[in-house]
């Protein structure tokens, strides 16, 4: 039962994580800068495309172990307030939810919890511009997920709070789970590009047109996720 409960709990933070609007348009400029530099040779975008994720994944999969660390560091005091643990873990899940929810209705560029603030934007920028190949593209993805935690670290920080009750090696199935369903959207883009459903500029437009949209899904699924933790229901 508790593994069922844990499913419900994960795959919707996740799910929420990974319409982040954030990853979508770093990934973008990543495969523009590749095909840019090898207009003729795909086969460098697909590799440069899934390098990129593949250090997205291992970077994020550090990271959920470092908190999960954390958490455990204050395990005994999280096993005698329990109870208010998860209280504070669902109070911030509803706060992030809300503040997104709140973009679908008045977008701001760089919002807080919600995008990439906007003077880290031009930083990234620089980093990707220096991608000249798969390799390039997954070492400046390990340095580029620093630039997306601001955006992308509040639902992993809830999933990593309600998982760390089941120890590192106990929680390291479900981080890799989380980060799996995390990744997809950039593995589909990568792939539709490769393939000529997309050209990368439509992926960009594509968001661009859509990222109010992603805001409230994203916003959804963490409100829902908090009230269910509120009320003891996952």
């Amino acid at each position: 039962m508790a593994d069922i409960l844990n499913i419900g709990k994960i795959t919707m933070l996740a799910l929420a994580d990974s319409v982040n609007p954030c990853a979508i348009a770093v990934l973008a400029m990543v495969l523009m800068t590749i095909l840019i530099q090898n207009p003729e040779k795909r086969k460098r975008v697909l590799f440069g495309g899934l390098a990129f994720t593949l250090s997205v994944y291992v970077g994020y999969l550090f990271y959920g172990i470092v908190m999960i660390q954390f958490f455990k560091t204050f395990a005994e005091l999280l096993r005698e307030n329990s109870k208010f643990i998860y209280n504070g873990l669902g109070i911030l899940s509803m706060v992030i939810g809300a503040l997104n929810i709140k973009d679908f209705f008045m977008y701001k560029r760089g919002g807080l919890a919600t995008e990439m603030p906007i003077w880290m934007r031009p930083k990234v920028k620089r980093l990707i511009e220096k991608i000249t190949s798969p390799a390039g593209a997954f070492v400046i993805g390990f340095l580029v997920t620093l630039f997306l935690l601001p955006c992308t670290i509040g639902p992993y920080i809830v999933a990593s709070g309600i998982l760390s009750e089941l120890g590192t090696l106990g929680a390291l199935p479900w981080l890799l789970y989380y980060n799996t369903i995390f990744v997809l959207p950039m593995l589909a883009i990568t792939l539709a590009v490769y393939l000529g459903f997309k050209q990368v500029d439509e992926v960009s437009g594509w968001k661009e047109r859509n990222i109010k949209t992603l805001h409230l899904i994203a916003g959804i699924l963490l409100f829902l996720v908090g009230i269910a933790l509120l009320l003891g229901w996952l």
